[in-house]
This record gives structure tokens, sequence and C-alpha cells, in this order.
């Protein structure tokens, strides 16, 4: 599994015209991808490491200031660009585990007590972000 994680003082994602999730003050922009290989036992490990991520000011967390998250799905993080010109997605997950373990990760971060938001899976989304820094990591678990 693994995610972009941009700390932003704002981000929505829009479908067809609307606004699905958005969150108007400091938090954490997440774009979360699956690998072919994830399995269940991945979306705790990532759930928590995103929740305690000490990269909003002063070296804070999402778990100590209460701050939101906004996860997106994004299979194209395990593009394969190293050959040709056409990214290969062969190391995406195919969408049913994919979804399963995107809202894995959603249902654990809320079971943490986070404030998370989401764009919608599988659909073509407008994701919008006023980075804070900039300030982005790449998190694998």
């Amino acid at each position: 599994m693994r995610a972009v994680v941009a700390r932003v003082t704002e981000a929505d994602v829009t479908v067809d015209g609307t606004v699905v999730g958005a969150i108007d003050e400091p938090g954490l922009l997440v774009l979360l991808g699956v690998h072919a290989d994830d399995g269940l036992g991945k979306a705790p490990v990532m759930a928590r490491k995103l929740h305690e991520l000490r990269i909003l000011r002063d070296e804070q967390s999402c778990a100590a200031t209460g701050a939101p998250l906004l996860l997106v799905s994004q299979f194209t993080l395990y593009g394969d660009t190293r050959k040709g010109r056409r990214p290969s997605w062969t190391a995406a997950a195919r969408p049913e585990l994919a979804a399963k373990l995107f809202d894995s990760v959603v249902t654990e971060l809320r079971g943490r007590g986070a404030r998370v938001s989401t764009g919608t899976f599988g659909a073509m989304m407008a994701v919008r972000s006023v980075n804070d820094g900039p300030f982005t990591v790449l998190v694998e678990v």
C-alpha cells in the first residue's frame, strides 16, 4: 500500500460538478494506492501511520491535533513507467480488492477518532488542494 500525503490548508474532491469530500482547514490530503499483493492486514498499519504522521505544523499529527484527512483512491500510484512511454498497471490491485482495502483504511481511521472525508472510489474526480509548505511525503506499508 502506498500513499502520497500532502499537508494542505484546504482540499476538496468533485465528481460530476458536486463536491463529494472536503476539508476546509489545515489537514492532510492522502492519495492512496493499493498493490495487487496487499492484504487486509495492511489497512490498520496504514491508518495508524497516516493518523500519527507528524508533518503538520510544529511536527504535530492528525491524532494530536484533530486535523482532518481527505482520502482519495489513486490506482495510478502503482503505474510502472520503466519501459516505454505508456504506464503498466499490473502492480495495481483489481478494483474489488482496492475498494475493500481503501474502505478498510477509512474505517480504521474513523475507529481511531479521525475526521475523514473521501472521494468516490472508481469515479473520475477533480481534486483541488492548497498545499501548505509545500510538504509532501510518500508513505508505504
